[in-house]
C-alpha cells in the first residue's frame, strides 16, 4: 500500500476539417483505431486483512445481516452492483507475514496470530476456503497473493496444491476434509506484495526478490502449470527509490515465468487544489509507458517469450488516513470518507487504463469495504460512497474495444509539470452493436468546455444517451442514511442533423459518458 505519481502523452493527430477548427474542443472517432480489448479484469477489487475490510465488512459471523457463511448479505448485494470481476486477497502488506495454513480447517481450531504488518490481532476465522467461496458468491475470479516476505517457496507451492490439485494427495484430501471436493481452480497468483518497499515485512532488494520469485514460480507451476503469475513491480516511488531499476531486474529475471507485473498508485489532494489533483494522470500514464517499454525490452529477440501485461492491482485516492508508520496507519483503519472530487478521480484512473488497454489487462481498486472503499458499513447497514457510481458505470464497457480518439481541447498547467488537456477522454466501441462510448472528464474547476464530436466511421444516428456525474460542491460526501447526494443522472438528447457531427458542452468539474449509435 503506498505512494504517488505524474502523466498524459500527446494523442496521435487526425486530419481535422476546417469546420471544426473554430470549436473550443474537438473529439473525433475512428473505430479502426483500436488500441486493444478492455479486459474485464480492469474492473477488479482488493480485500485485505486490514481494519474492517474483512471482519465487520464482508464477513461478520454474529450479525443478523449475515448469511449461513458469515457473509454480510447487504455487502454482497452492493458488490454485485459494483460488478467486481477479479478479487485480490489476502494483501497487501498483510500477505508478507501470513501463513495460509493458519486459515484452513475448523474455525474454532485455527490459531490467532499477531498481524505484524498492521499491528493487529488476526483470528484467522476468514481464510482460503471462505475467500474462494466469497468469490463464487460475487461472481469474481479469485487472485491469491503469496507471502514473498517472510514466507517460503514451499508454502507457496503447497497453497497452489491445496487449491487446485484434482488428485489424491495429502493437501487435496485436506481440502476435501474442509468441505471442498472439487479443486478451486485458482488461476491468478501474485508473487508477493510491494517487496521493494522498506515498510514491508521481509523487504528484499531486486536481485534477492527475483531469485525468490523465480524459484516460487517454478515450484508453483509444478503444482499447476495452468496458473497465471503476477510479479511484484515497484511500489516505492520516493525520491531515493530506483523503481525503474527494480522493474528492469524483475522483468529480466522472471520474463520466462510471469504473465503480469504489478503497479500500485495512490493519489491525494493534500494541497486542496482540484485541477492539480486531477493532473495525477500524467504520472499514471508515464509510469505505464515506462513499464510497457521495459516489458518490450525484456521480450525483444525472443519470439517465444511469454506475453507480459501490467496489473494495476492497487489504486485509489488515499491520503486523509495516511499517517507515518504502518502500525499508526493500521490504527486508522484507512476509513477514508470520499467526496465528489474523489469520484471524478475514478474516471481519471479508468480513462488511463482504457487508453492503455493493450498492456493494462488487470486493475484492482483498493479496497472493497470500509478500508479506502466504495462501500461503508456499520452494525446496522451500509452506505455507498461517492466513488461507487463511476466504478459501476465504467464496468459496463468491459470486453469492448478501446479506441484511440482524437482530442483537441484547451489546456492548463496546474504546476511546474507539462500542460495537459482539460478534457480527459477515453472511448470504447462495441462492434456487435456499433455503439461508441465516450468517457469524458472535464477537470476544469470553473470552465464548461464546448466540443464538436464527429465520427469518420459512420454517422451518429438516433438519440445520444448521457450519463453524468456532477455536483456544485466538490467536497460533497455521503453518510449513513444520506448516500444520494452525489448520484449520476441520465438523459437522452437528439443531436442536430447535418454533417454527421454534433455539439456537446461538458460541464465544469464533471464526468460524462456519452453512448453514440453509429449507422
Amino acid at each position: 500500500m503506498k505512494r504517488f505519481l505524474r502523466l498524459l502523452p500527446p494523442l496521435l493527430l487526425f486530419q481535422v476539417s476546417p469546420a471544426f477548427l473554430g470549436a473550443q474542443a474537438v473529439i473525433k472517432i475512428d473505430t479502426d483505431r483500436v488500441i486493444g480489448e478492455v479486459d474485464p479484469h480492469l474492473f477488479g477489487n482488493f480485500t485485505e486483512h486490514l481494519g474492517r475490510c474483512i471482519y465487520g465488512g464482508i464477513f461478520e459471523e454474529a450479525s443478523p445481516l449475515a448469511d449461513e457463511n458469515g457473509f454480510r448479505k447487504d455487502v454482497l448485494e452492493a458488490v454485485h452492483g459494483l460488478g467486481v470481476t477479479v478479487l485480490r486477497w489476502p494483501g497487501g502488506n498483510f500477505a508478507s507475514g501470513y501463513n495460509w495454513m493458519d486459515g484452513i480447517g475448523p474455525r474454532d481450531q485455527r490459531p490467532a496470530r499477531r498481524d505484524d504488518a498492521w499491528g493487529a490481532l488476526e483470528s484467522n476465522r476468514f481464510g482460503t476456503d471462505e475467500f474462494l467461496k466469497y468469490c463464487q458468491r460475487v461472481g469474481a475470479e479469485p487472485y491469491l497473493c503469496i507471502n514473498a516476505g517472510l514466507g517460503s517457496v514451499d508454502e507457496a507451492r503447497k497453497w497452489v496444491e491445496y487449491c487446485n490439485e484434482p488428485g489424491d494427495t495429502y493437501l487435496a484430501r485436506q481440502r476435501r476434509k474442509n468441505g471442498r471436493d472439487k479443486p478451486w481452480g485458482v488461476k491468478y497468483w501474485g508473487l508477493g506484495n510491494e517487496v521493494d518497499g522498506p515498510w514491508q515485512l521481509g523487504h528484499k532488494n531486486a536481485a534477492d526478490y527475483a531469485t525468490f520469485a523465480l524459484e516460487a514460480a517454478k515450484a508453483m507451476r509444478r503444482a499447476d502449470d495452468s496458473i497465471q503469475l503476477i510479479a511484484s513491480g515497484s511500489s516505492n516511488f520516493g525520491p531515493d527509490s530506483d523503481w525503474v531499476g527494480w522493474n528492469r531486474t524483475v522483468l529480466d529475471r522472471l520474463k520466462s515465468e510471469i504473465d503480469y507485473i504489478s503497479l500500485h498508485t495512490y493519489i491525494g489532494n493534500r494541497d486542496n487544489n482540484f485541477e492539480q489533483f486531477l493532473a495525477a494522470s500524467r504520472d499514471i500514464e508515464d509510469r505505464i509507458a515506462v513499464v510497457k517499454g521495459q516489458i518490450e525490452a525484456a521480450r525483444v529477440g525472443n519470439p517465444n517469450a511469454r506475453p507480459i501485461h501490467i496489473a494495476f492491482d492497487e489504486w485509489n485516492v488515499w491520503y486523509r488516513t495516511m499517517v507515518s508508520g504502518e502500525f499508526a496507519i493500521g490504527r486508522t483503519g484507512l476509513e477514508e470518507k470520499y467526496n465528489f472530487e474523489d469520484a471524478l478521480a475514478m474516471g481519471m484512473f479508468l480513462n488511463s487504463f482504457i487508453r492503455h488497454a493493450d498492456v493494462v489487462k488487470m486493475a484492482n481498486l483498493a479496497q472493497l469495504v470500509n478500508v479506502i472503499a466504495p462501500i461503508f458499513t456499520n452494525k446496522q447497514g451500509l452506505f455507498l460512497q461517492t466513488i461507487y457510481f463511476p466504478l459501476a458505470e465504467y464496468g459496463t464497457e468491459r470486453g469492448f474495444e478501446s479506441l484511440d480518439v482524437l482530442v483537441r481541447a484547451p489546456e492548463y498547467r496546474p504546476d511546474s509539470g507539462r500542460a495537459l488537456s482539460y478534457l480527459d477522454v477515453s472511448s470504447t466501441y462495441d462492434p456487435k452493436t456499433r455503439r461508441v462510448f465516450l468517457n469524458v472528464l472535464n477537470r476544469g474547476e470553473k470552465q464548461d468546455i464546448a466540443a464538436q464530436i464527429s465520427s469518420v466511421s459512420g454517422a451518429v444516428t438516433g438519440s445520444v444517451n448521457v450519463w453524468e456525474l456532477n455536483h456544485a460542491d466538490l467536497k460533497a460526501t455521503h453518510s449513513f442514511g444520506n448516500d444520494k447526494v452525489v448520484r449520476p443522472v441520465t438523459r437522452t438528447f437528439q443531436p442536430a442533423a447535418g454533417g454527421g457531427a454534433f455539439a456537446y458542452t461538458f460541464p465544469k468539474h464533471s464526468l460524462t459518458v456519452l453512448t453514440l449509435q453509429l449507422n
